[in-house]
């Protein structure tokens, strides 16, 4: 597996990518990306100059996974947005090695700290359908994962839940935020 910039005018790793995305998505948040356009879409738009986007490719050039950083707060900040993995290959390293990836090409640009949204959508976690007006930082440290939620991933990849945005995809839906620093003078 090799590890480079998606080239947003590689009509072929544009469509495998896009289709990662319907996929990968499709089960928990189908409404991100809801058909092989809107996916085109979100690849061209990470795949600009001033974003970094990365994708992992096998020895035939077929897309294994991607992910996107979007800068933040003059680049201080990067969101990682969106990541994906061939569901055929989960559990193989790839998202780890991608996650990595985007922690050294954000460091290289000078990159304070990444940072990630990752919906509940489907009460796959504790956070879900509770008060989370209430004690919140309890309700963090003492989260569950119900259902094999992605936040627990990203805790594997070094990020910290740094925050919880109550009812952001509905009532009981919140958005988890992680964070991970990543400069090295820190």
């Amino acid at each position: 597996m090799r590890i480079i910039n998606l080239d947003p005018t590689d009509d072929r790793i544009v469509q495998q990518a896009a289709a990662l995305l319907v996929q990968g998505f499709r089960d928990h948040w189908p409404a991100a990306w809801p058909d092989i356009e809107s996916a085109r879409d979100e690849v061209r738009m990470v795949a600009t100059p001033d974003h970094i986007c990365r994708v992992a490719l096998d020895s035939e050039e077929t897309v294994l996974g991607w992910v996107g950083g979007l800068p933040e707060y003059d680049g201080n900040v990067w969101e990682l947005h969106p990541m994906v993995v061939r569901q055929d290959q989960h559990g193989q390293g790839i998202g780890r090695a991608l996650v990595a990836d985007l922690e050294d090409q954000v460091r290289a640009r000078g990159g304070l700290t990444i940072m990630l949204g990752t919906d509940d959508m489907d009460s796959m976690t504790t956070l879900a359908n509770a008060d989370l007006y209430t004690n919140l930082p309890e309700q963090i440290n003492t989260i569950r994962n119900l259902k094999g939620h992605p936040y627990e991933f990203y805790q594997k990849c070094g990020f910290t839940i740094i925050g919880v945005m109550p009812d952001a995809n509905g009532r009981g839906k919140p958005d988890i935020y992680m964070g991970k620093r990543v400069d090295t003078m820190g």
